[in-house]
């Protein structure tokens, strides 16, 4: 099981939720390569493609990113992905845990639109996620 006791990541993950805060990701890492202890690396307003940069290959890594995207002429909308980072480089005990730490992680970070599997930092290409965050957000009325 990973440890996600961490107060500091419910303090980060409620902070990229409020619509007062300028914090739109959250970045969760192991405190080590032999721990399953989770917590949070980074925080920042730069949104999808900062938390991209901060991605190591040879790491696994969660994120919490909030997307902001226009739906249509009339209305902006805020979704919530939940990123599952394995990058190419990392250690294979790690990535053979990443499963069963994912569920715990998301007792974490609760509330999401959608899940993304990356490894590749392309796979974190905004474009494609925005698609997949309207398809999950219900009525579009400018035909997307």
């Amino acid at each position: 099981m990973a440890d996600v006791s961490d107060p500091a990541i419910n303090e980060a993950y409620l902070d990229v939720r409020s619509d007062k805060s300028d914090t739109n990701w959250l970045l969760l890492d192991y405190e080590n390569d032999r721990s399953d202890k989770l917590t949070v690396t980074k925080t920042g307003t730069g949104g999808l493609s900062e938390l991209t940069d901060l991605l190591d290959d040879s790491k696994a890594s969660f994120g919490y990113v909030r997307v902001s995207y226009s739906n249509d002429k009339e209305s902006t909308r805020e979704k919530f992905a939940f990123v599952v980072w394995i990058g190419p480089s990392c250690k294979v005990m790690r990535k053979a845990k990443i499963s069963v730490h994912t569920a715990d992680v998301k007792t974490a970070l609760r509330v999401y639109s959608i899940e993304v599997a990356a490894r590749e930092k392309e796979d974190l290409n905004e474009e494609p996620i925005v698609a997949k965050l309207r398809k999950a957000g219900g009525a579009s009325y400018d035909g997307v």
